[in-house]
């Protein structure tokens, strides 16, 4: 019978390379002393098979990409949906910090990748597009399905090659966030930057090895909150996860038939949407929780449940997108890549540091890990970083980066506007456009820099030439 194989294909291949990596992990100790995620090291037994030998077969990457965009919004709906396990302090800052921390690094990346461009432009590549540059925060802080979609609309624009392009972006974000994140893990460690007792649990054998051993008193991972003879619990948390995810999808079907009524800005905005369709997701997931708060329902979920369906999703899809990385384009464009993405990496790395020891007051090092991994890589990138001083998500600074998502959607608006704006530089020819962009990412900076002092206070610039601000 002639039913469609080639998403089960797929998973069945990212599988087996998370088994193998799962058994490299638990048996060589460079996996274990550097902590490197077993998502990050199947990634890479992925990246040749797809490259060379899937199309010998009849496979080919193209599958991995959607299986990373729609598990980066089912990530972002089993976390929202999740029930927090701490009490806010009141004038609790920590929302809008990790806010401010993550538009930072959208005008930084933003910055650096157009002039940077316009380097190139000037000398060495007179004919690339202006808009290359642009992918640096594309990739980077929104992903691949962000970098592919408007990618899309750039090669209508005269950009050939642009969805490749922005995958390649998007794929070696990924190397910074796993590569970057190991360093900044073991930085965490050597420096006394995490807690004693946080230090004293990563150092035990089993979680070097990623694997419980045949003799040692199992972990409880989620509850019962149905009678399985009526519906299994784990069943009903995907029910609710994959119906909040229905509902976002709606959601967007109407806000981009209502952005039509705009003409062709509102066109590019709705576009723009469905590449950050996980903020929509979240927002969806959260007031579903409220609803289920207000209708006495909020019991049936199960928290062990739904971090359990988030993490599976991370592991999948840091996995998948790794592998999704296509060679052929990296040749084309390989010098510009290489200077924007390891300029930019680097300073990413830097500043995320720097600026999270200094504006937020609790869990400094654990948030400046989640969203490190989110500027770099993406959101499920961002909480594998997490999962290793955080495994079961017990601190509030998950919780925080989903409430934060929604708020940064909003502030963010006149960005993704204006994420055009080197296109039109083409289209238009008028080189004006170009250096609104370069003005917007200059705007969305002096934000950051006054939000950091309303945030921090003295400390918020204190000790200039120090990484990690102590008191």
């Amino acid at each position: 019978m002639n039913f469609p194989w080639n998403m089960f294909l797929d998973l069945g291949v990212i599988s087996m390379a998370l088994l193998m990596a799962t058994f490299l992990r638990a048996r060589i100790n460079f996996f274990q002393k550097y902590l490197i995620p077993n998502a990050l090291t199947a990634g890479f037994i992925l990246l040749p098979f797809y490259n060379f030998l899937a199309p010998v077969v009849g496979m080919s990457e193209i599958g991995l990409g959607a299986i990373v965009y729609h598990l980066l919004s089912i990530s972002f709906i089993s976390m929202s949906l999740r029930k927090p396990a701490y009490t806010k302090r009141k004038g609790d800052k920590s929302v809008f910090g990790t806010s401010v921390s993550i538009i930072s690094q959208y005008s930084l990346q933003s910055l650096v990748g157009l002039l940077l461009t316009f380097f190139f432009m000037s000398t060495v590549m007179k004919e690339l597009y202006p808009a290359f540059g642009f992918f640096m925060p594309l990739g980077f802080a929104l992903g691949p399905g962000q970098a592919y979609a408007i990618g899309e609309g750039w090669q209508a624009m005269g950009f050939e090659g642009a969805p490749d392009v922005g995958l390649t972006f998007a794929a070696v974000g990924y190397m910074w966030a796993c590569f970057g994140g190991v360093i900044l893990i073991n930085m965490g460690i050597k420096r006394g930057w995490l807690g004693k007792a946080q230090v004293e649990k990563i150092k035990e054998k089993r979680f070097r090895s990623g694997v419980i051993g045949r003799d040692e008193k199992l972990q409880v991972g989620s509850r019962l909150t149905t009678e399985s003879e009526a519906i299994d619990s784990a069943s009903y948390n995907m029910a609710v996860v994959l119906m909040v995810y229905l509902f976002s999808f709606l959601m967007l079907k109407g806000m981009g038939g209502l952005l039509s009524f705009a003409g062709n800005l509102g066109n590019d905005l709705a576009v723009n949407l469905w590449g950050i369709s996980f903020v929509f997701a979240a927002m969806v997931a959260l007031i579903v929780k409220t609803i289920m708060i207000k209708l006495k329902l909020e019991h049936t979920l199960d928290n062990g449940a739904l971090t359990r369906i988030a993490g599976n999703s991370v592991d999948i899809m840091v996995a998948a997108a790794v592998g999704a990385i296509s060679l052929t384009v990296v040749v084309q464009y390989w010098l510009p890549i290489l200077v924007i993405s390891v300029t930019g990496g680097f300073i990413t790395f830097i500043t995320v540091i720097w600026i999270s020891s200094r504006i937020f007051e609790d869990y400094q090092f654990h948030r400046a890990l989640i969203i490190y991994g989110a500027c770099t890589g993406t959101m499920p990138t961002g909480l594998a970083l997490l999962r290793v001083v955080d495994p079961d998500f017990e601190t509030p600074v998950a919780t925080d980066y989903m409430y934060s998502a929604a708020f940064t959607f909003f502030l963010v608006i006149p960005f993704i506007l204006s994420i055009n704006l080197p296109a039109y530089s083409v289209t238009k020819a008028n080189p004006m456009y170009f250096w609104a962009a370069i003005g917007v990412a200059l705007a969305y900076g002096l934000f950051s820099l006054i939000s950091q002092r309303a945030l921090g206070g003295k400390r918020a610039f204190a000790k200039l030439t120090t990484l990690w601000y102590e008191k």
